[in-house]
């Protein structure tokens, strides 16, 4: 099963090339995974929102590795792209996030964009040493497990 995030794109991520410019791609990645994971404050989001990013916070992730395949220019458009967001490998302390970033909803065809995968490690914020991934996390998570992205070798 996959999370399907709306993410709008704003007019500065578009580059001299009237296309999403690399660096703002991973912006939008890290738009999906904050949408898809962490806890708002009204109780509101998905079922894997299960991490607490405020200030302060007993844990948090961090970024081991990002990779990113550019398959076609996103052109600038008002309504919102569709990230898929699933999880690729859930390890004792890491996870690998997989994105598929697609044309907005309703428009034909369907475009697929770019792939990406993100390792993040979770960290005890007092010690930063990995931490173990929750029960509740891991219950959260596991339904969302599947194959992970194989990239494309050029």
């Amino acid at each position: 099963m996959r999370l399907h995030v709306p993410i709008k794109l704003r007019w500065s991520d578009f580059d001299a090339y009237q296309h999403v410019n690399n660096a703002e791609l991973l912006r939008i990645l890290e738009e999906a995974r904050i949408e898809a994971f962490w806890t708002s404050d009204d109780g509101s989001g998905e079922t894997t929102a299960v991490l607490d990013g405020r200030p302060g916070a007993r844990y948090m992730t961090l970024i081991a590795r990002q990779e990113v395949e550019y398959l076609l220019p996103i052109p600038y458009t008002r309504s919102p792209l569709v990230v898929e967001l699933w999880i690729g490998h859930l390890g004792g302390a890491s996870l690998k996030l997989c994105y598929e970033i697609y044309s907005p909803d309703g428009v034909e065809p369907r475009v697929l964009y770019s792939r990406a995968a993100t390792t993040l490690v979770m960290v005890d914020t007092t010690t930063g040493r990995p931490e173990r991934i929750s029960d509740a996390q891991r219950a959260a998570w596991e339904p969302y497990v599947e194959a992970p992205i194989e990239f494309t070798r050029r």
